[in-house]
């Protein structure tokens, strides 16, 4: 496709792409489609593409594709950043200050800890940025709360929680206990904790306000076991219950005429 570029880029000069993303799957099925037009240098009588058809019956599997990276050790800052290619990317709070692995590939970032993958991003282009993950701060919000109100981390929650964190922080202490609900993520998962924020803030009743404990009643509802089958039985009810909230009424009277026979005499 060498002497094919300048045909390519001149197409692609046509073109509006949106991302880099955009251009490279252009040019993918740009090059494709030339395999078809372009005769093969050595077998004059086939294309490029039909070449690649024979040749693909003799070639070698490749069972796993190749991890192409850019390696950089980095020192995670106190804010809990790593800077890589001159942009700034979270890893989880614990790991402040410590040396990290960050591999650079060409659409993400990838931070290594011990052998282990700690964190991962969209890479950015130019320099400057700073990519967050609010998931890494959320012990550090146990301890100080009140970073939900301002903290950069937080300004791109997921709109339940957004929401949620609005209704919390309007009365006080609210900061405090929008920490509670951002630590069941690690529990439960995000996607069951947004689903019990979104049901919680349909439910708030007269006064509007939620509580942890609404969104961790609506939690334990949503991912408790399925309930055990009945067992069958041959036991029978000789007096099935009856739905008379009547009887508690005599009850009550009764239970006030045993009292008063009770009571001494003076």
């Amino acid at each position: 496709m060498q002497d094919s570029r300048r045909r390519i880029w001149l197409d692609a000069r046509e073109q509006r792409f949106a991302t880099l993303d955009e251009l490279n799957a252009w040019l993918g099925e740009r090059c494709k489609a030339l395999w078809s037009e372009l005769r093969h240098p050595e077998h004059k009588a086939f294309s490029v593409a039909e070449m690649l058809d024979l040749e693909r019956e003799h070639l070698m599997p490749m069972p796993v594709a190749f991890d192409g990276y850019v390696q950089e050790f980095s020192r995670v800052s106190s804010t809990c950043l790593v800077t890589v290619a001159r942009n700034r990317y979270s890893v989880p709070c614990e790991l402040a200050r410590h040396i990290v692995s960050a591999r650079l590939y060409p659409t993400r970032v990838v931070i290594v800890s011990e052998d282990r993958v700690i964190a991962e991003h969209a890479r950015q282009s130019g320099k400057g940025k700073t990519v967050y993950d609010w998931q890494h701060y959320v012990p550090l919000v146990q301890r100080k709360p009140g970073a939900l109100r301002n903290g950069a981390p937080f300004m791109d929650l997921p709109a339940p929680l957004a929401k949620l964190r609005q209704a919390l922080l309007r009365h006080a202490g609210g900061d405090r206990l929008m920490a509670q609900v951002l630590a069941m993520v690690s529990v439960a998962g995000l996607d069951a904790v947004l689903v019990a924020a979104e049901l919680a803030l349909e439910h708030t009743g007269l006064s509007g306000r939620v509580s942890p404990e609404h969104v961790a009643n609506v939690l334990a509802r949503l991912t408790a076991p399925p309930r055990p089958p009945n067992v069958a039985t041959a036991l029978v009810t000789l007096t099935p219950p009856k739905a008379d909230t009547a009887r508690y009424d005599q009850l009550r009277r009764i239970a006030v005429e045993v009292g008063q026979e009770e009571v001494p005499d003076a």
